[in-house]
């Protein structure tokens, strides 16, 4: 569990009915169904969905929490569609929680979701806290995934060296000041790898207070490369993954 009590939650209802939402979208899971939402830019203009998964369903993580928003921003800034969707037993998402395996299982049945309605389109997924293990834990699991973003991997807190490293290109956002996962125990961890991810460290806490600015900047810097590579999306269509 986490080293933090229950007054420190991750803002999950802040963002409610406040985000430019596409559409809500209920997807089969393997304990239920899963409640997501898109975003999505006017136009999509490159072959790629990203996913992006919350953090700790016991400690208020949902698919609002403002660093999950932030992620889905910068990818409709980039020209790529959404989906935010929450872990069994949030929201309106059945189940209870399962320490990772089953959030794992969740993730999978997303992607295979997202799959159907993009074929031949690449996948980003990307999370934030628990949401950065779990899609750690997802990223060799499925065949679509062109790139990781994992922000603040609780690495001193779940289990991440029994597990493969990315064969995808892969992006880490850690917070310098953050109380919950410290840097230099991000940093240890990462040295041990033999697959660096591009690092982006900034000035940050764990919640990123005052610093959304500066990870989109970051992000949108770092990641237009990546686009590139993606190419357009051929012929350009209305967002819409439902």
């Amino acid at each position: 569990m986490l080293p933090i009590d229950r007054r420190h939650l991750y803002d999950g209802g802040e963002l409610a009915g406040l985000e430019c939402v596409g559409q809500h979208v209920t997807i089969p899971g393997p304990a239920g169904m899963l409640e997501g939402i898109t975003a999505c830019p006017d136009k999509e203009t490159r072959g790629a969905v990203a996913v992006i998964l919350h953090p700790h369903p016991l400690y208020g993580g949902t698919l609002n929490n403002k660093v999950v928003y932030c992620l889905s921003q910068t990818c409709n800034q980039l020209g790529i569609p959404s989906l935010r969707f929450n872990f069994r037993g949030v929201g309106e998402s059945t189940g209870v929680y399962d320490d990772g395996r089953g959030e794992t299982e969740d993730c999978l049945a997303v992607l295979d979701w997202v799959q159907e309605r993009r074929p031949g389109f690449d996948i980003w997924l990307a999370g934030f806290s628990f949401g950065a293990y779990v899609a750690y834990r997802s990223v060799r699991r499925h065949p679509r995934i062109s790139h990781l973003l994992t922000v603040a991997p609780p690495v001193n807190l779940f289990d991440f060296g029994s597990l493969p490293t990315p064969a995808c290109s892969w992006t880490l956002i850690q917070g310098e000041l953050d109380e919950l996962v410290p840097a230099a125990g991000v940093a240890n961890w990462v040295d041990t790898l033999p697959v660096q991810p591009r690092k982006i460290l900034l000035p940050a806490d764990h919640f990123f207070h005052g610093q959304f600015n500066a990870m989109q900047a970051a992000l949108l810097q770092s990641l237009s490369d990546e686009v590139t590579e993606i190419g357009v999306s051929d012929p350009c269509r209305e967002s819409s993954l439902s």
